[in-house]
């Protein structure tokens, strides 16, 4: 029986295949577009990923502030400084910290043959490299035994490369920095740069070597990565065990300053959640005038096809038989629609390439900008929804021609 009603139903379509191609096409450009607003939902979000990616997403950076309640005696306003001692005491005490560095930075002069420069210069342990994401281009980072052995080595961005050596090979050169000379043993990927930052342009060397530039008795900052999901839990960790060593009140936040950047990849998930649902509706939206046109060509055959179903309903058909044949039509047409706007929505995606977003506002940013991805995902949604419209639009024609009465049907011109 099923197989008679899909019959019937592709010998419709054949008949009128102009009404029915004009029908699909406008299917297909309804699906076209809600894959297409999707995949553009999918690549928005995976350039947020990817610039947050670029800094390093479980990250923490600590900073040393000023108390502003009074807390074990002490007045507000007291000015918290780091030392190694905390570094050690948060090594101890939170066990979900899977790295941790000190920071100790400062400007200096930096001298190539006849070239000089002020550049940042910052003096970490070995890991930082893998906390703050510093990706070599060439060589080597520095590693525990530098560290141990004071050894004056540096790993530069590659905007300080391009500044001191004009693209010539910068391993084993030497240069200097505050008068002191530093071999040159790693070149860094060029990050992502947005306006004025000058994160291309620092020289990372060993923090026990930072000594001979500055006195590194003060920390500036400390870094740390962690690889559990609740870093707010890991946050009021570290402020208690702070909080204890220094004597100040665990919830005075401005005493101790903690960027977290798991809370900005949060809120831009959330965001770009619900920028996808914004898009799936309007995707609906569009798809849903193309399932209009589906209706009133459905409700028109209908029309030109009341003495053909009054003859079918004579010869022994159900409504139900009616009803399946006319909704069958207009699934057939739908889906067909829909794989052609699916191959449409590809051949448009790989047509645009990339479309520029991050990359308008900093340099070395073409990972932050907007590809169109489609995913399985996609088109499972995609799928659901065309099926959504085309029951709704072939519901009522199907149910108009189910309900016709045989005889008036027949007596029909």
């Amino acid at each position: 029986m099923m197989r008679d009603i899909l019959h019937e139903a592709w010998t419709a379509m054949r008949y009128n295949r102009r009404r029915t191609t004009l029908t699909m096409l406008g299917m297909a450009w309804g699906i076209a577009t809600v894959v297409l607003l999707l995949a553009y939902g999918n690549g928005f979000a995976e350039a947020c990923a990817n610039i947050f990616a670029n800094f390093g997403t479980k990250t923490m950076i600590l900073v040393p502030g000023r108390t502003s309640m009074q807390a074990g005696g002490q007045k507000a306003g007291a000015k918290l400084r780091f030392t190694m001692d905390d570094v050690d005491l948060l090594t101890t005490n939170v066990p979900q910290i899977t790295r941790i560095s000190p920071d100790a930075s400062k400007d200096a002069s930096i001298q190539y043959d006849t070239r000089t420069f002020n550049f940042n210069v910052s003096g970490g342990y070995p890991n930082v490299a893998r906390i703050r994401v510093l990706d070599l281009d060439q060589g080597r980072f520095y590693n525990p035994e530098d560290e141990m052995q004071r050894a004056r080595v540096a790993v530069i961005g590659s905007e300080a490369r391009e500044k001191l050596f004009s693209g010539r090979n910068a391993l084993g050169e030497r240069i200097r920095i505050d008068g002191l000379s530093f071999e040159v043993i790693g070149v860094l990927e060029s990050k992502m740069q947005e306006g004025d930052n000058d994160i291309n342009r620092v020289i990372y060397i060993p923090y026990t070597t930072m000594g001979d530039l500055t006195d590194t008795h003060y920390l500036q900052t400390i870094w740390i990565n962690y690889e559990i999901d609740d870093y707010l839990g890991l946050e009021r960790a570290i402020r208690s065990v702070i909080a204890q060593q220094h004597k100040f009140d665990a919830g005075d936040r401005r005493a101790l300053l903690i960027f977290n950047l798991m809370e900005q990849v949060h809120q831009f998930s959330i965001m770009t959640m619900w920028l996808k649902i914004l898009l799936a509706f309007i995707g609906t939206l569009t798809l849903g005038i193309g399932g209009v046109g589906l209706m009133n060509i459905m409700l028109v055959s209908v029309t030109q096809r009341t003495r053909e179903i009054g003859m079918e309903k004579a010869l022994g058909s159900s409504r139900r038989d009616i009803f399946l044949q006319f909704l069958a039509e207009a699934l057939a047409i739908s889906f067909m629609g829909g794989a052609l706007g699916i191959v449409l929505a590809y051949v448009v995606s790989l047509s645009v390439g990339r479309l520029t977003l991050y990359s308008a506002l900093a340099k070395h940013a073409e990972g932050g900008d907007i590809r169109l991805l489609i995913d399985p995902v996609t088109l499972l949604v995609a799928t659901i929804i065309l099926g959504a419209v085309a029951l709704v639009s072939g519901m009522l024609p199907a149910i108009r021609a189910s309900r016709l009465d045989p005889i008036e049907a027949l007596r029909h011109e």
